[in-house]
C-alpha cells in the first residue's frame, strides 16, 4: 500500500473530501498561511520516513514567514506496518502531556529513530518520551489506556476518504479552498515546485 510514485497532482480541486483543517489538528507554522499541507503519514512507512525530513525542509523555508503550514495526521497501514498505529497512538499521548511542541518533537525524533516496515521495538516508545522530556510513568499510562485508538482511526478514515491509497499522502490546501494531491514522498524540489506554482 506504501507508495512513491512520482505522480502529483497539478490542477487543484475542491471536491477532495477531507475533514477541514481545525485547533484539534497537530499544526505547525501559521494557521493562516496561504498553502497548509495535509500530510496523512504511516510512522513505519519509509516513504513517510523520507517526505518527513522533506516536510522539515519545506517548513524550515516557507515555514519562518507565514506562507506554508504543516498538519500532521494518521494513515497507518496495517496490512503492511502493524505498530503502526501503536506508534500513531504515541504521538497523541506524547501531544496530551507536553502539548503541541512535544507532540513535534516526539514526532521527529519517531521518524528518526525508526529503520521503517514495521522495525521498531515497541520498548522505544517510552525511551523516546524520556528523551523528549515527557513524564513516562503518565505516557505509558496513556499509551496503555487505548484512549486515542478512536482518534487514529478517524484520521485513517479521513484518508481514505480524500482518496489516499498509500503512504504518504498529502493534500494541499490553498486558502480559497482549493485542494491539490500530492501522491507519495516527492522529493523537495518537486514539491516545492508545486509550492512555488500554488503561491504565485
Amino acid at each position: 500500500m506504501a507508495t512513491n510514485k512520482l505522480t502529483q497532482g497539478t490542477t487543484g480541486s475542491t471536491d477532495i473530501k477531507m475533514r477541514p483543517v481545525s485547533v484539534d489538528d497537530h499544526i505547525i507554522g501559521n494557521p493562516n498561511a496561504d498553502l497548509i499541507i495535509v500530510e496523512y503519514s504511516d510512522p513505519e512507512c519509509p516513504f513517510c520516513k523520507v517526505f518527513h525530513s522533506t516536510m522539515r525542509r519545506v517548513m524550515d523555508e516557507y515555514g519562518k514567514d507565514g506562507k506554508v503550514a504543516w498538519v500532521y495526521r494518521h494513515f497507518p497501514i496495517d496490512s503492511l506496518h502493524p505498530k503502526a498505529r501503536k506508534e500513531a497512538e504515541a504521538l497523541e499521548c506524547a501531544n496530551e502531556l507536553g502539548g503541541p511542541s512535544k507532540f513535534w518533537q516526539y514526532t521527529n525524533l519517531l521518524y528518526d529513530t525508526t529503520t521503517s516496515n514495521n522495525s521498531l521495538d515497541p520498548a522505544q516508545l517510552p525511551i523516546m518520551a524520556k528523551a523528549v522530556g515527557l513524564d513516562v510513568s503518565a505516557f505509558n499510562t496513556c499509551l496503555s489506556s487505548g484512549k486515542y485508538a478512536a482518534k487514529v482511526q478517524a484520521d485513517y478514515e479521513d484518508a481514505i476518504a480524500a482518496g489516499g491509497k498509500g503512504t504518504p499522502n498529502s493534500i494541499i490546501v490553498s486558502k480559497d479552498g482549493t485542494k491539490t494531491p500530492v501522491q507519495g514522498a516527492q522529493p523537495y524540489e518537486n514539491l516545492k515546485g508545486i509550492i512555488d506554482a500554488l503561491l504565485k
